[in-house]
Protein backbone atom coordinates (compact mmCIF):
# COMPACT_ATOMS: atom_id res chain seq x y z
CA UNK A 1 0.00 0.00 0.00
CA UNK A 2 1.28 3.46 -0.90
CA UNK A 3 2.02 5.82 1.95
CA UNK A 4 -0.35 8.79 2.31
CA UNK A 5 0.68 12.43 2.02
CA UNK A 6 0.50 14.31 5.32
CA UNK A 7 -1.00 17.83 5.29
CA UNK A 8 -0.59 20.00 8.40
CA UNK A 9 -3.08 22.77 9.13
CA UNK A 10 -1.75 25.51 11.42
CA UNK A 11 -5.11 27.27 11.86
CA UNK A 12 -8.67 26.18 10.97
CA UNK A 13 -9.18 28.68 8.12
CA UNK A 14 -6.00 27.60 6.25
CA UNK A 15 -7.27 24.67 4.20
CA UNK A 16 -5.39 22.93 1.36
CA UNK A 17 -7.71 24.32 -1.34
CA UNK A 18 -6.39 23.49 -4.81
CA UNK A 19 -3.84 21.11 -3.30
CA UNK A 20 -6.63 18.85 -2.06
CA UNK A 21 -8.50 19.11 -5.37
CA UNK A 22 -5.40 17.97 -7.25
CA UNK A 23 -4.71 15.10 -4.84
CA UNK A 24 -8.26 13.85 -5.41
CA UNK A 25 -7.86 14.16 -9.20
CA UNK A 26 -4.78 11.92 -9.00
CA UNK A 27 -6.43 9.52 -6.53
CA UNK A 28 -3.61 10.09 -4.04
CA UNK A 29 -4.21 9.16 -0.44
CA UNK A 30 -3.70 11.95 2.09
CA UNK A 31 -4.30 12.78 5.72
CA UNK A 32 -5.00 16.24 7.14
CA UNK A 33 -3.93 16.87 10.73
CA UNK A 34 -4.89 19.96 12.73
CA UNK A 35 -1.58 21.06 14.20
CA UNK A 36 -2.99 23.70 16.52
CA UNK A 37 -1.89 22.67 19.98
CA UNK A 38 0.77 20.35 21.35
CA UNK A 39 0.45 17.75 18.59
CA UNK A 40 3.51 15.58 18.14
CA UNK A 41 4.00 13.41 15.06
CA UNK A 42 6.66 10.78 15.64
CA UNK A 43 6.09 8.65 12.56
CA UNK A 44 6.78 10.91 9.58
CA UNK A 45 8.38 7.85 7.96
CA UNK A 46 4.84 6.54 7.43
CA UNK A 47 4.10 9.33 4.94
CA UNK A 48 5.21 9.85 1.34
CA UNK A 49 5.41 13.66 1.64
CA UNK A 50 4.70 16.50 4.03
CA UNK A 51 2.75 19.64 3.09
CA UNK A 52 2.58 22.44 5.68
CA UNK A 53 0.01 25.19 5.20
CA UNK A 54 -0.07 28.79 6.37
CA UNK A 55 -1.14 30.37 9.65
CA UNK A 56 -0.75 33.39 11.92
CA UNK A 57 2.18 32.00 13.94
CA UNK A 58 5.78 33.02 13.47
CA UNK A 59 8.52 30.48 12.95
CA UNK A 60 10.35 32.46 15.65
CA UNK A 61 7.72 31.57 18.27
CA UNK A 62 8.99 29.63 21.28
CA UNK A 63 5.69 27.82 21.81
CA UNK A 64 5.60 24.03 22.15
CA UNK A 65 3.60 23.92 18.92
CA UNK A 66 6.29 25.69 16.91
CA UNK A 67 9.13 23.74 18.48
CA UNK A 68 7.35 20.49 17.65
CA UNK A 69 6.81 21.66 14.08
CA UNK A 70 10.43 22.69 13.62
CA UNK A 71 11.57 19.32 14.93
CA UNK A 72 9.19 17.51 12.58
CA UNK A 73 10.44 19.41 9.55
CA UNK A 74 14.10 18.84 10.42
CA UNK A 75 13.37 15.12 10.59
CA UNK A 76 11.47 15.26 7.29
CA UNK A 77 14.40 16.91 5.51
CA UNK A 78 16.94 14.60 7.13
CA UNK A 79 14.98 11.58 5.88
CA UNK A 80 14.69 13.18 2.41
CA UNK A 81 10.90 12.99 2.48
CA UNK A 82 9.46 15.45 -0.09
CA UNK A 83 8.25 18.67 1.50
CA UNK A 84 6.10 21.59 0.39
CA UNK A 85 5.63 24.59 2.68
CA UNK A 86 3.13 27.34 1.91
CA UNK A 87 3.53 30.78 3.56
CA UNK A 88 4.18 29.85 7.22
CA UNK A 89 5.22 26.44 5.92
CA UNK A 90 8.00 28.16 3.96
CA UNK A 91 9.14 30.15 6.97
CA UNK A 92 9.24 27.11 9.23
CA UNK A 93 11.29 25.24 6.62
CA UNK A 94 13.84 28.05 6.41
CA UNK A 95 13.99 28.46 10.19
CA UNK A 96 14.35 24.71 10.74
CA UNK A 97 17.28 24.57 8.35
CA UNK A 98 19.22 27.50 9.78
CA UNK A 99 17.79 30.54 7.97
CA UNK A 100 16.45 33.74 9.52
CA UNK A 101 12.85 34.92 9.78
CA UNK A 102 12.34 38.68 10.13
CA UNK A 103 9.73 41.35 9.55
CA UNK A 104 9.33 42.41 5.95
CA UNK A 105 9.63 46.17 5.46
CA UNK A 106 6.48 46.06 3.35
CA UNK A 107 3.71 43.71 4.46
CA UNK A 108 2.27 41.89 1.46
CA UNK A 109 -1.49 41.42 1.65
CA UNK A 110 -4.03 40.55 -1.02
CA UNK A 111 -3.62 40.69 -4.78
CA UNK A 112 -2.24 44.22 -5.21
CA UNK A 113 1.01 45.80 -4.10
CA UNK A 114 1.43 49.33 -2.66
CA UNK A 115 1.57 50.65 -6.24
CA UNK A 116 -1.85 49.05 -6.93
CA UNK A 117 -0.32 46.54 -9.34
CA UNK A 118 -0.90 42.82 -9.04
CA UNK A 119 1.75 41.17 -6.88
CA UNK A 120 4.14 39.15 -9.02
CA UNK A 121 6.99 36.76 -8.46
CA UNK A 122 9.69 36.24 -11.08
CA UNK A 123 11.72 33.09 -11.53
CA UNK A 124 15.46 33.21 -11.03
CA UNK A 125 17.81 31.36 -13.36
CA UNK A 126 17.69 28.43 -10.94
CA UNK A 127 13.91 28.62 -10.89
CA UNK A 128 13.63 28.47 -14.66
CA UNK A 129 15.65 25.24 -14.62
CA UNK A 130 13.71 23.61 -11.79
CA UNK A 131 11.06 20.97 -12.37
CA UNK A 132 8.69 22.80 -10.00
CA UNK A 133 8.06 25.34 -12.76
CA UNK A 134 7.77 23.05 -15.76
CA UNK A 135 5.27 24.47 -18.28
CA UNK A 136 4.94 27.71 -16.29
CA UNK A 137 5.87 31.29 -17.29
CA UNK A 138 8.79 33.21 -15.79
CA UNK A 139 6.49 35.78 -14.15
CA UNK A 140 3.49 34.77 -12.01
CA UNK A 141 0.67 36.74 -10.39
CA UNK A 142 0.38 35.83 -6.70
CA UNK A 143 -1.93 36.30 -3.72
CA UNK A 144 0.02 37.30 -0.61
CA UNK A 145 -0.83 37.22 3.08
CA UNK A 146 2.21 37.69 5.29
CA UNK A 147 4.24 40.24 7.23
CA UNK A 148 7.51 38.34 7.63
CA UNK A 149 10.26 37.47 5.20
CA UNK A 150 13.23 35.12 5.11
CA UNK A 151 17.01 35.25 4.85
CA UNK A 152 18.59 32.19 3.33
CA UNK A 153 21.70 30.20 4.07
CA UNK A 154 24.18 29.36 1.27
CA UNK A 155 22.73 25.84 1.12
CA UNK A 156 19.30 27.16 0.11
CA UNK A 157 18.42 27.92 -3.52
CA UNK A 158 16.30 30.94 -4.38
CA UNK A 159 13.84 30.05 -7.15
CA UNK A 160 11.67 33.18 -7.37
CA UNK A 161 11.81 36.79 -6.18
CA UNK A 162 9.35 39.61 -5.52
CA UNK A 163 9.57 43.38 -5.64
CA UNK A 164 9.03 43.96 -1.91
CA UNK A 165 9.78 40.82 0.12
CA UNK A 166 12.53 39.57 -2.18
CA UNK A 167 12.86 35.89 -1.25
CA UNK A 168 9.63 34.25 -2.40
CA UNK A 169 10.21 30.62 -3.41
CA UNK A 170 13.01 28.48 -2.03
CA UNK A 171 14.41 24.99 -2.50
CA UNK A 172 16.49 22.90 -0.11
CA UNK A 173 18.06 19.70 -1.37
CA UNK A 174 16.25 17.91 -4.17
CA UNK A 175 12.61 17.76 -3.03
CA UNK A 176 11.99 20.36 -0.31
CA UNK A 177 10.25 23.55 -1.43
CA UNK A 178 8.82 26.63 0.27
CA UNK A 179 6.43 29.11 -1.36
CA UNK A 180 5.53 32.40 0.29
CA UNK A 181 2.34 33.07 -1.71
CA UNK A 182 -0.95 31.18 -1.87
CA UNK A 183 -1.35 29.27 -5.13
CA UNK A 184 -3.85 26.99 -3.36
CA UNK A 185 -6.45 29.79 -3.35
CA UNK A 186 -10.10 28.95 -4.09
CA UNK A 187 -13.32 30.97 -3.79
CA UNK A 188 -14.16 29.29 -0.48
CA UNK A 189 -10.71 29.98 0.95
CA UNK A 190 -10.83 33.63 -0.07
CA UNK A 191 -14.27 34.09 1.49
CA UNK A 192 -13.22 32.53 4.81
CA UNK A 193 -10.06 34.62 4.92
CA UNK A 194 -11.96 37.84 4.14
CA UNK A 195 -14.18 37.12 7.14
CA UNK A 196 -11.56 35.80 9.57
CA UNK A 197 -8.14 37.26 8.73
CA UNK A 198 -7.39 40.55 10.50
CA UNK A 199 -5.02 41.77 7.77
CA UNK A 200 -7.45 41.09 4.94
CA UNK A 201 -10.19 42.83 6.93
CA UNK A 202 -8.28 46.07 6.32
CA UNK A 203 -8.89 45.72 2.57
CA UNK A 204 -12.14 46.18 0.67
CA UNK A 205 -13.81 42.76 0.28
CA UNK A 206 -15.43 43.69 -3.02
CA UNK A 207 -12.05 44.62 -4.48
CA UNK A 208 -10.52 41.36 -3.31
CA UNK A 209 -13.32 39.37 -4.96
CA UNK A 210 -13.07 41.43 -8.14
CA UNK A 211 -9.30 40.99 -8.33
CA UNK A 212 -9.59 37.23 -7.91
CA UNK A 213 -12.31 37.01 -10.53
CA UNK A 214 -10.09 38.92 -12.97
CA UNK A 215 -7.18 36.47 -12.75
CA UNK A 216 -8.84 33.34 -11.34
CA UNK A 217 -8.82 31.10 -14.41
CA UNK A 218 -5.14 31.67 -15.14
CA UNK A 219 -4.21 31.70 -11.45
CA UNK A 220 -5.83 28.36 -10.68
CA UNK A 221 -4.40 26.77 -13.82
CA UNK A 222 -0.96 27.88 -12.66
CA UNK A 223 -1.64 26.61 -9.14
CA UNK A 224 -2.69 23.20 -10.42
CA UNK A 225 0.36 22.96 -12.70
CA UNK A 226 2.65 24.00 -9.85
CA UNK A 227 1.28 21.40 -7.45
CA UNK A 228 1.27 18.80 -10.23
CA UNK A 229 4.95 19.57 -10.79
CA UNK A 230 5.69 19.16 -7.08
CA UNK A 231 3.99 15.76 -7.03
CA UNK A 232 6.01 14.77 -10.09
CA UNK A 233 9.34 15.95 -8.64
CA UNK A 234 8.45 14.10 -5.44
CA UNK A 235 7.88 10.91 -7.42
CA UNK A 236 4.24 10.66 -6.31
CA UNK A 237 2.66 10.65 -9.77
CA UNK A 238 3.78 9.03 -12.97
CA UNK A 239 5.58 11.52 -15.20
CA UNK A 240 4.20 9.70 -18.27
CA UNK A 241 0.74 11.07 -17.40
CA UNK A 242 1.85 14.61 -18.29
Amino acid sequence: MNKPILILKNVPRENPGLVEILLKEHNLEYQIIDFYGSTVIDSIENYSALIVLGGPDSANDLTPKMQNELTLIRKTIRLKIPYLGICLGLQILVKAMGGIIEKCQTSETGFRDPENKFFKVRLTEDGRKDGLFKNLPDSLNVFQLHGETIRLTPRMTLLATGDFCKNQIVKIGNTAYGIKSHFELTDDLLESWIIEDSDLQKLHPGQLRSDFEEIKKEYQNIGKQLFHNFLTVAGLINIKKE
